[in-house]
């Protein structure tokens, strides 16, 4: 663990949690942290429901959020302090401990009770540590990272895997049904992060399959538009077919899910491996054209871009006759 949580362990031995907001039946005050690409629309879908959001962030809240009700504070502290349930959202487990167990962090002005909710895509063995610490501290932990990125955060449409106790899951489900479709309890602490490492291996060995074979077809000669279009009514039909492989023939690269943070999750998903004992040759081999990306100055390309490097490669560029 890093300095943050070494230093909790010192500030916070002995610490007896307030009983403020104990037994809240109802949660109708919700602190979110984090409002960046993904943290902002989500905050935004719980103000439109009713929900009264207590809000920070490394830079100044949104002003669409406070024009919506959102009230700004000036700590994950504060923010701890006037919520029944917390909710963060930042790029990596640095970033989520920093927020927990830093100076002014949420762990000073926990609650007995309180439910306090990690939807941050981050490492699962740190998720355990986590949640024994705020455990601790007498409120409950769940992991909860999502799937769907930006355009599902705006849509509401995110698929949002689970992990933590039932109650606790039970409590926070409808907040999370007003920010997704897909809502599932996947067991207890750090698997709903392993479910994630997992979605996200998935998503990289699809993206670079449907670029491999568009690659493939456009070099051959033939119009990758159509192939793509046959295919979709095939057994290889998929989500990423259809998006991806849409993105990849009109030469759209703005970022959805940015290719920096695919390299992140892949790093979890091999640092895991490496723990378990486990052979991941497909996921290292879509991190090694993530990271030609990034030499390649594509860091914050979407990661639907990792077809550019096979391109590179090739000699060839895809694109629709």
């Amino acid at each position: 663990m890093t300095r943050f949580l070494h230093a909790s362990r010192e500030s916070l031995a002995g610490k007896t949690p307030s009983s403020g907001r104990q037994g809240a039946t109802t949660m109708k005050d919700i602190g979110f942290i984090g409002l960046g690409t993904m943290g902002r629309p989500m905050a935004g879908h719980l103000l439109a429901a009713g929900y009264r959001l207590f809000l920070h962030d490394v830079v100044p809240v949104a002003p669409e959020l406070i024009a919506a009700g959102g009230i700004a504070c000036e700590s994950a502290k504060q923010v701890a302090q006037e919520a029944d349930a917390v909710i963060i959202m930042v790029p990596d487990t640095p970033h989520v401990e920093a927020v927990l167990f830093g100076q002014g962090g949420v762990a000073e002005g926990i609650s007995k009770g309180m439910i306090v909710t990690d939807m941050s895509s981050i490492s699962p063995l740190a998720t355990k540590e986590f949640a024994r610490w705020i455990d601790a501290l007498g409120a409950d932990y769940l992991d909860a990272p999502v799937s769907g990125g930006e355009v599902g955060a705006k849509a509401a449409s995110l698929t949002i895997m689970v992990g933590g106790r039932e109650r606790a899951f039970n409590a926070m489900k409808p907040l999370f049904e007003t920010m997704g479709k897909n809502v599932t309890h996947v067991g207890g602490n750090g698997d709903g992060q392993t479910t994630k490492v997992a979605n996200q291996i998935i998503v990289a060995l699809t993206i670079e399959a449907v670029s491999e074979a568009l690659l493939f077809a456009s070099k051959a000669g033939a119009d990758p538009a159509l192939v793509r279009q046959a295919l979709m009514g095939g057994f290889a039909s998929s989500r990423i077919l259809e998006v991806h492989g849409d993105r990849m023939l009109k030469r759209n690269f703005d970022p959805g899910f940015r290719i920096e943070l695919h390299q992140k999750d892949l790093n979890l998903a091999l640092e895991g491996a490496r723990a378990l004992g486990l052979s991941l040759p497909g996921t290292a081999a879509a991190q090694q054209l993530f990271n030609a990306c990034t030499a390649l100055g594509g860091k914050s390309w979407d990661h639907s871009g990792i077809l550019r490097a096979l391109e590179v490669m090739a000699g060839h560029e895809v694109a629709a006759a």
